[in-house]
């Protein structure tokens, strides 16, 4: 099989980026891609662009998410593993419509916990838990419900560690592999 995007979606806490090293680990010729840091590069351009609580409001985040996991996987080839939570139904559907038009797959999982978990491990964070990560846990419950875990395996993370989400998905991604 050809370059494959591995995309763990789901809320703040749910256990994204400490999977997403984990994974990597498993899934031979893979790295990890950090979408977030295009959105960071983007908040540092001054003057800066239009006022915005989210960077996934601007078009040119997800154009160059897209444009640049494409040119990653032109260099190398292998497995992109994407931790970043995309909530918004046609945010995702023009991601995975740029991926798509250059002929590179998403295996999408979801990881999913129950609301009471994500607050407590959000909390747990910081002496003083993220405003920014808790507000996202009502837009996360909706979308859930709506359309992000149709289109997605989910991977309750709940009452797993992150090893063993980790697992779950590298079994998944070689299952359909043909590995």
């Amino acid at each position: 099989m050809g370059p494959v995007i591995v995309w763990l979606n789901g809320t703040h806490g749910a256990g994204k980026t400490t999977t997403s090293v984990l994974v990597q680990q498993l899934i031979p010729d893979s790295r990890v891609f950090d979408a977030e840091k295009i959105g960071e590069t983007l908040m540092d351009i001054t003057p800066g662009l239009p006022a915005t609580d989210n960077f996934q409001h601007w078009p040119p985040w997800r154009q160059l998410v897209v444009e640049t996991a494409r040119r990653v996987l032109d260099y190398t080839g292998g497995t992109l593993v994407v931790p970043m939570t995309v909530l918004i139904e046609p945010y995702w559907r023009e991601i995975n419509k740029g991926l798509a038009h250059h002929g590179i797959p998403i295996k999408h999982f979801v990881l999913h916990a129950d609301q009471d978990t994500l607050r407590a491990r959000i909390e747990g964070e910081h002496p003083i838990p993220s405003p920014f990560r808790l507000k996202y846990l009502q837009p996360y419950a909706e979308a859930a419900r709506t359309w992000l875990h149709a289109e997605a395996e989910v991977i309750d993370t709940t009452h797993l560690t992150p090893t063993q989400a980790a697992l779950q998905i590298a079994l998944r991604h070689s299952a359909s592999d043909g590995r």
